[in-house]
């Protein structure tokens, strides 16, 4: 059909196009022909999250398929600039005082000058008389000098205080918003993200982002301010010298606006490697084990360096950039000064203009010149602010397909039959292999049914789309007759205990991990707790520990066993006392005599919950009420342990009959 489209649309002789397995249904087809036979076909489809495909039919004839994204085009737009400074409204009382204290700083900076060139004319004239009054004068002015200077010290202290004290207030906020908008991201968005990645966010972002609002807004005012009093002042003291410094602004303007663009450009790819970098790093420290044990550091590290290597191209383009326009700039104001020392000495010359006047003026215009230097900078790291912002805004503005605080909240516990109604699903970032296809299963209340089936056939999935973490594309997941999509996410996963097949601990202590698993707002005593300690057989070995359940388990339980991790993560989901357990290969990391103890103690708990049990070891499901086998994301097979060996064949026997041939070998 696509085909026929593309050769109809553009009256081409069908292109020979080798394409992946993707769904075409509900694709947007659009044509873009640029002259005799090139041809650009771009697919876009709604679910994909902006994925595109690009067909690209060449003179030659030959046709080829790039799939990926448009790079963005950063601009810096008026708005960005509003919602930039917008984040600082709630410091909006703080920074105003700041900016109050500013400008009285500012002011008598820019008030030295003046006086300085009062001071000259005072001193040159100075013949009989006139002698005793100016130094009476000098005194004067000097006394009058130092009361200011003082203002001027306090001022600028509480400029830098108060600015730097609400970046602080700005950033913690803004880190507080973020974090809460990535935790509050289904899963799905997840799996297309890097751990690495997202820290840099809140990490390296946000600190561009505060320092936009803080230091460099309080230099780029001052140097605002500066720039308008000290063109001010030259104008009021020489118009015809003012005149000549002005010619050479809308030079400096231009390079400056080019300049910021291609800055704003390399800062956005710039923190996209350095994303890169700390997700690469996060992912090998943390896996540090597995690195060791292929011998893999000196790989990784050239891989590292090889990223640092990219960044560093980056930085030096960045770098080159800066050098030429700050190169530029600082000619075009010594030519300036040049030329203001040319004109205005001819101009003291013909007693046009005193002494004084001429210092003054100097001191203004070199004032004002360091001042545009600072609106340079302030100019360039606006533009890293707002580099930084957007990307933060992408993870701010963009709405959860599972909202965490809206669906139905019932009043009752669930009382647990569940059922899987024609779902089929994709992973999101996987949208050509598909996982489940018109899968259909009934979970009663009070019994357990199990899962089984080779590595991938969808087993897992089913349990992360019980716990709701992604949503099924077609078909429905019912909870006692319920769409699930009706349910409020939070109080579903309240009444659902999962322990996974790896399961994850946080680094303190084992009493900790344990208690983590309570819902918000329950609370147990400590026979209740020893009880759950006790049938989830933790006692087993934190009696042998010196601080025993105050252990500390290490970053990600690194310090435990994985049969130690796997019990400490059973008793997290049985403190729960859930209505339905999932089961995910709960027992795989124990040795034979512990999986006898534990599976009993699973199995008294499960009496009275609906249980959804996923093994790989058969031993482990034979008391099911059903067991359900899995092939291509359908079920092949269903029934009890005994009715699904007692058949002559069948993909349950089958994998027993493998299952106990690898043990007897």
């Amino acid at each position: 059909m696509l085909l026929q489209a593309l050769g109809k649309c553009t009256r081409l002789t069908k292109p020979t196009i080798r394409y992946a397995k993707v769904q075409w249904k509900n694709y947007t087809i659009s044509h873009n022909i640029k002259g005799g036979l090139n041809v650009t076909t771009r697919c876009m489809h709604p679910k994909h999250n902006g994925l595109n495909l690009w067909l690209v039919r060449l003179k030659s004839g030959e046709s080829s398929v790039a799939k990926g994204r448009n790079p963005p085009k950063v601009k810096l737009k008026k708005r960005d600039v509003t919602r930039l400074i917008g984040l600082a409204k709630s410091e909006k009382l703080v920074l105003t005082a700041a900016i109050g204290c500013l400008i009285i700083s500012s002011t008598i900076t820019m008030s030295v000058p003046f006086v300085l060139g009062k001071i000259l004319d005072i001193i040159f004239d100075k013949d009989g008389d006139k002698a005793k009054q100016a130094l009476d004068k000098l005194k004067h002015f000097s006394l009058i000098l130092c009361g200011v200077f003082l203002i001027g010290g306090l001022s600028n202290f509480g400029r830098i205080y108060l600015f730097n004290s609400a970046s602080l207030r700005i950033v913690r906020d803004l880190r507080s918003k973020l974090y809460r908008s990535m935790l509050n991201q289904e899963v799905g968005w997840f799996d297309k993200k890097g751990t690495g990645e997202l820290v840099n966010r809140l990490a390296t972002d946000t600190y561009l982002v505060g320092n936009s609002l803080s230091q460099n807004l309080s230099d780029g005012l001052r140097s605002t301010v500066m720039v308008l009093a000290g063109t001010t002042m030259m104008i009021y003291t020489s118009p015809q010298l003012a005149l000549i410094s002005t010619c050479v602004v809308p030079c400096v303007a231009g390079i400056a606006i080019v300049y910021g663009r291609y800055v704003r450009k390399i800062t956005r790819a710039l923190l996209d490697k350095l994303a890169d970098i700390s997700k690469s790093a996060e992912e090998r420290l943390g896996n540090v084990k597995t690195v060791k044990t292929f011998s893999k550091e000196e790989m990784e590290c050239k891989t590292y360096d090889n990223l640092l290597g990219e960044a560093l191209t980056l930085g030096y383009k960045e770098t080159m950039a800066r050098a030429l326009f700050f190169g530029a700039t600082g000619m075009s104001g010594n030519i300036i000064i040049i030329s203001v020392l040319y004109y205005g000495g001819n101009l003291v010359i013909q007693d046009a203009l005193s002494i004084g006047a001429l210092t003054s003026f100097i001191l203004y215009a070199g004032y004002s010149a360091i001042s545009l230097n600072g609106l340079s900078n302030f100019y360039t790291e606006l533009n890293k602010g707002v580099g930084s912002a957007q990307r933060i805004w992408e993870i701010l503005d963009r709405k959860c397909l599972i909202p965490l605080n809206l669906g139905v909240v019932p009043e009752t516990k669930p009382h647990g039959e569940v059922i899987f109604d024609g779902v089929h699903f994709n992973f999101p970032a996987r949208p050509e292999a598909t996982v489940l296809n018109s899968f259909n299963l009934v979970l009663r209340h009070g019994e357990t049914a199990a899962l089984v089936g080779r590595s991938g056939s969808g087993k897992s999935t089913i349990a992360s789309l019980l716990l709701r973490l992604y949503d099924p594309l077609q078909g429905r997941v019912l909870l006692d007759g319920v769409d699930l999509r009706e349910l409020n996410p939070v109080w579903l996963r309240k009444h659902i205990g999962a322990v996974s097949q790896e399961p994850v601990l946080f680094s303190g202590s084992i009493r900790d991990n344990i208690l983590y698993g309570l819902n918000p707002g329950v609370s147990i005593n400590d026979s209740q707790f020893d009880e759950i300690v006790r049938k989830a057989h933790v006692n087993e070995f934190t009696d042998h520990l010196p601080y025993g359940l105050d252990t500390l388990v290490g970053q990600r339980g690194m310090m435990l066993s994985g049969g130690q991790k796997q019990r400490v993560a059973i008793a997290r989901a049985l403190i729960k006392n859930p209505t339905i357990l999932i089961l995910d290969e709960a027992t795989s990391a124990l040795d034979s005599v512990s999986e006898e103890l534990v599976q009993n103690a699973l199995e008294q708990l499960a009496k009275g919950r609906t249980c959804l049990t996923i093994a790989h070891r058969l031993s482990t499901i034979r008391n099911a009420n059903t067991i359900a086998v899995l092939d291509n994301g359908q079920i092949a097979e269903q029934g009890t342990y005994d009715q699904l060996i007692s058949q002559d064949t069948g993909a349950f026997k089958e994998l027993v009959k493998k299952q106990a041939f690898l043990m007897n070998t």
